[in-house]
Order: C-alpha cells, then sequence, then structure tokens
C-alpha cells in the first residue's frame, strides 16, 4: 500500500470517492507476476495505470465510486485507490437498478460482450464454452440468452458448476461430444482449454480465444481436426471493437451497454469473496495464485464519512 497526495482538480476535473473495486484475476495475475510481454506493455497498460510495466504499477480496471458534491454513483476504468480525479467523459453512470458492488463486474462484462460479437454467434447455435471463470461465466450467461441456443459450460473445476446454475447455464466437467459445436469460446487461459475448445469445434466453426496468455509459449494442437475441418481460431481482445461495430460503436457506448447489462441480479452469484481495501496488500498472493478458489473479490472501501 502506498500513500499519494490528492491534488487541486484541474479544470473540468471531478473527485471520486471509491465505494468498490474488483480484482480482474487473469489479467492481473500476470501482472502482479510480471509476464506481460516487453513488445506490448504500451498497448496493454490499464487506462490510468500509473508506473510501468513490471510489477509493481498502480493498476486495475473495475472501480466504482460516488461523485463528490453531486453524489451521483459512477463507473470507472481506474486502478484500486480510495479516491482519484477524472473527468466526466471518462466515468459513466450507474444505470438504475445495477447496485455499486455488482457495478463492478461491468470491465468482465464488457470483454465477454466483446467476445460474443468477434463469435459471431446467433440464434439455434450450439455453443462450448471452455473456462467457467468471471469472463467465461458472463460469455455463456449472454449466450444463453439467443433464442434457442444450446450452450454448456465446460471446466474441470466441480466448484464452477454453483455459479453456472444460477445463471441458468447447464455445466460438464469434460467435453462432450467433439465436432458438436456451431461456436466455441475458449476462455480459460490454459493450453489444455485451448485443446478441448478445437476439438469441441465443427466443421468450418469459429474458435474464440478470449483468454491473454502472456509471456511465454502456449501449445496449439494444429495437426489434428484443425485442418481438416477448417477452424477459424480468432483473437478477442477489449481493447478493440469488432470492425463490423467500429463505424456506430464507440468504447463508451460498449461499456455503458455492459452495465445496463448486469441488472440482472443473479449476476451477484459471480462474486464470491469481499475484502477491506486496507486488507488487500496481505491477500494479493491467495487471491492471484495459481488455482485459487473462487470467482470474483470485490474490494470493499472505507464507509464515506457523514
Amino acid at each position: 500500500m502506498r500513500r499519494q497526495t490528492l491534488l487541486p482538480l484541474r479544470p473540468g476535473e471531478v473527485r471520486v470517492r471509491t465505494l468498490w473495486s474488483a480484482l480482474s484475476r487473469g489479467t492481473e495475475r500476470l501482472v502482479f507476476e510480471g509476464r506481460v510481454p516487453e513488445p506490448i506493455r504500451e498497448r496493454m497498460r490499464a487506462p490510468a495505470q500509473e508506473g510501468d510495466f513490471p510489477f509493481p504499477v498502480k493498476y486495475g480496471y473495475c472501480a466504482v465510486g460516488r461523485i463528490a458534491g453531486d453524489g451521483k454513483l459512477v463507473f470507472a476504468l481506474h486502478p484500486h485507490e480510495e479516491a482519484f480525479a477524472a473527468l466526466p467523459e471518462a466515468l459513466c453512470p450507474l444505470p438504475a437498478g445495477v447496485p455499486p458492488r455488482r457495478a463492478v463486474l461491468a470491465a468482465n462484462m464488457e470483454t465477454a460482450l466483446n467476445g460474443i460479437w468477434d463469435s459471431g454467434a446467433g440464434p439455434g447455435d450450439r455453443i462450448a464454452v471452455v473456462g467457467g471463470g468471471v469472463v467465461g461465466l458472463l460469455a455463456a450467461y449472454l449466450a444463453a440468452g439467443l433464442p434457442g441456443a444450446e450452450v454448456c459450460l465446460i471446466d474441470p473445476d466441480e466448484a464452477r458448476a454453483a455459479p453456472a446454475a444460477a445463471l441458468g447455464v447447464p455445466f460438464r466437467n469434460r467435453p462432450g461430444a467433439e465436432g458438436a459445436s456451431d461456436v466455441v469460446i475458449h476462455a480459460s487461459g490454459s493450453a489444455e482449454g485451448l485443446a478441448s475448445a478445437l476439438a469441441l469445434a465443427g466443421e468450418e466453426a469459429r474458435v474464440v480465444e478470449l483468454s491473454w496468455h502472456g509471456s511465454g509459449p502456449v501449445p496449439v494442437p494444429l495437426g489434428g481436426a484443425f485442418h481438416p475441418r477448417r477452424l477459424h481460431l480468432v483473437s478477442s481482445q477489449v481493447g478493440q471493437l469488432p470492425p463490423e461495430r467500429r463505424p456506430r460503436w464507440s468504447h463508451r457506448r460498449r461499456l455503458l451497454k455492459a452495465l445496463d447489462l448486469l441488472r440482472d441480479p443473479r449476476l451477484d452469484a459471480l462474486i464470491t469473496e469481499e475484502i477491506a481495501f486496507a486488507d488487500l496488500p496481505a491477500a494479493l498472493p491467495r487471491l492471484l495464485g495459481r488455482g485459487a478458489p473462487g470467482l470474483c473479490t470485490a474490494i470493499r472501501y472505507a464507509p464515506e464519512e457523514p
């Protein structure tokens, strides 16, 4: 934990007092371990990051707070800290019906929404989602909303069955019929998961890679059905909008839609732990450890002064 003096507001800025933030485990683990590849460090900076990779940096992008003075609740792509200054255009108002604690899922929902767009999934499709972390569960949740879609979430961790059931998504702990899916979304962050995703894809199906693997090689089994089935392996990264939406959609419009998609109270099942901000430094090694249990950790800040 580092202390920092709040500077006077510059013209146009407002002060935000943080109420909640959240760990984005996959990305923040790679940052914590110093595994952001050097050639793309500038591209992978968080919007309000301070410092340069590798760790330590002031990092994070899932903050919810209240604007000082007018009391409006807002979401910001901002690091974990008690208070900050921002321009109004960098803040997204919380929609009615989205409580501040649940709103910390907005950045992950935005990633999942972008992945669904990149997948081209439509009504009636058979859709497999490999990896039941927060992003995978949100992608499965969105896919299950497509009329007539047959969606299944696949993860070897049986603990992911409960949140999947809470969201109304069928769950399996191992892949089903090979070559049966119209669309496969991979979000496990592992080479084994990617191999399962490719095996599940049907003839000329699309496999969307939502995981960010960081530095180091990732083996991809391209010697089996990949070529005979003419599979499409597509990357999806939230830093860019899909090409067909760029003429009409902005990053802000997409983030506002992600917040709007959080009205469903069933999504509270994805927040499996809550921790005080003051306790975060001691807890980070446990929370970001490989195989750490649970899903999203919500970080609770000190109550506002009366």
